[in-house]
């Protein structure tokens, strides 16, 4: 890997990487749909080869599209690794079993016995499921690679060139910006004060959130600043994001956001099984409450907005039994708002860190005056892009309804990007995650500040604070 004062580094490659993808994506404006051929996996039943479709060249068998985004992929990829003097050929080696073995998982995370949600059954034609969203394939993604790294390290070590799972989560969170700028922008179209609401009840949680987490992790769990700070924006704000942004800001070692991402997405799983039956048990009569719950609480994107899907069809089936019938999307929607105010945040989180790392903490430059150049040298790259990606979707759906039925057309093409990056990272995660090695690093007490901030602090917080914006309020009723 390149220094931090060479031309290029990860977090530079990762901007790029992620620029050019948003760059291409935006031939639509004028016709020219270059991105259509990247593969995406949905729900399947009986033939998992059905699962895998094209973005929307609807003319290209799915394998094909498959073997057109390894390709493409794999040869952006290669150019990333050749500027920051990686060894190219080792990297392709292990980056094309990296590829397959990853979609592999997703494909099996994403049968409709696993990911179809209540909503999902009757469409799917099946009796049951277990409600985990395509996202299960992270998760397959993620124990598949610990076994490799654990129970094969001689295989583990032959792909070490390819395990990057920094620049792949860097990448996907540039890509990602685009489409939470759509999502803002359908966002502005509700009623405002419940965007107005939104906003306050994150600010006032995570502020409260990221404080208290970082102060248990360094007084009763005995954790340095560098650990500290990523697992309390892992547990506060967005989960895997948040983790890898703090550790660029403030400069963490690897293993640092790596081993707070493996513990964000088990917990999302097992949030996502309890709390929306929690929810319909006891919020049944507060729908808005409880969809800002999921947003606060659930700590990643998709794991929260499918929280919040499920959460919505079983309030609405549970008055539905009452006689009283809610229009559907509101409950969601809030999910929806919270969780894109909160992802917006991370950029602003970063800077502040890299602020005070850079001030406060640093003393790698002596005692000299620190300097904005000195901050920026330090914040990451790739949230830059996060956040370019952002507001130029968000003011392209702003602009017109047309551009607005474009940016969604577009934003959807390179979602496909984002989820393939985002599960080479999990599954990389897991290849490098040894367990003697995390063990010496503390994965043990990690794992209980983890559970004692969430489930002793955060969800109930989290509640509060939504039951706090959102009490009283109902969607309208159907035909009302």
């Amino acid at each position: 890997m390149a220094s931090p004062k060479a031309a290029f580094n990860e977090d530079k490659v990762a901007l790029l990487i992620g620029c050019l993808v948003f760059v291409l994506a935006l031939g639509k404006m004028v016709g020219l749909d270059m991105m259509g051929w990247v593969v995406r996996v949905g729900m399947w039943v009986d033939n998992p080869l059905t699962a895998w479709k094209a973005a929307t060249w609807k003319w290209l068998p799915g394998w094909g599209s498959l073997l057109l985004s390894y390709a493409i992929i794999t040869a952006m990829m290669a150019v990333g690794i050749k500027l920051i003097k990686g060894n190219v050929a080792n990297f392709v080696r292990g980056f094309t079993i990296i590829f397959f073995m990853a979609i592999a998982c997703y494909t099996i995370g994403a049968n409709a016995y696993i990911a179809a949600n209540p909503t999902q059954l009757a469409k799917q034609g099946i009796p049951w499921a277990l409600g985990l969203s395509t996202e299960a394939g992270l998760i397959v993604a993620l124990v598949v690679g610990i076994l490799v790294g654990n129970i094969t390290p001689k295989f583990a070590e032959s792909l070490r060139e390819a395990c990057r799972p920094e620049l792949f989560v860097k990448i996907a969170i540039v890509i990602m910006g685009a489409e939470l700028g759509v999502k803002a922008a359908d966002a502005a179209g509700f009623a405002g004060h419940i965007i107005f609401r939104g906003l306050c009840a994150i600010v006032e949680a995570y502020l409260l959130y990221w404080c208290v987490v970082y102060y248990v992790a360094r007084k009763y769990f005995k954790f340095n600043k560098e650990w500290a700070a990523p697992l309390a924006s892992g547990i506060s704000i967005c989960g895997v994001s948040a983790a890898i942004a703090t550790g660029g800001a403030i400069r963490a070692r690897p293993v640092v956001p790596i081993m707070v991402s493996s513990l964000v997405v088990v917990f999302t799983c097992i949030e996502m099984l309890i709390l929306p039956f929690v929810a319909q048990q006891f919020l049944s009569t507060e729908p808005l409450v409880a969809g800002a719950w999921m947003g606060l609480a659930v700590k990643s994107d998709g794991g929260a907005i499918a929280s919040g899907a499920i959460t919505e069809s079983l309030i609405l089936a549970k008055m539905a039994g009452q006689g009283i019938n809610w229009e559907p999307g509101w409950i969601v929607m809030v999910t929806t708002t919270v969780k894109i105010f909160i992802d917006v945040f991370i950029g602003v989180w970063a800077l502040v860190l890299a602020y005070v790392w850079t001030a406060k903490f640093d003393k790698t430059r002596g005692e000299r005056t620190m300097t904005w150049g000195d901050v920026m040298d330090r914040f990451p790259r790739f949230v830059l892009g996060y956040i370019g990606t952002f507001l130029i979707l968000l003011f392209m759906c702003l602009s017109s309804p047309e551009l607005h039925k474009l940016g969604k057309s577009l934003s959807g093409t390179i979602n496909g990007f984002r989820v393939l990056f985002f599960l080479m990272t999990f599954f990389t995660i897991g290849v490098v995650s040894n367990f003697r090695k995390l063990r010496e690093e503390g994965i043990g007490r990690l794992a209980v500040v983890y559970v004692v901030c969430l489930f002793g602090f955060i969800i109930w917080v989290g509640l509060f604070i939504s039951y706090a914006f959102f009490h009283g309020m109902t969607p309208p009723v159907i035909g009302g």
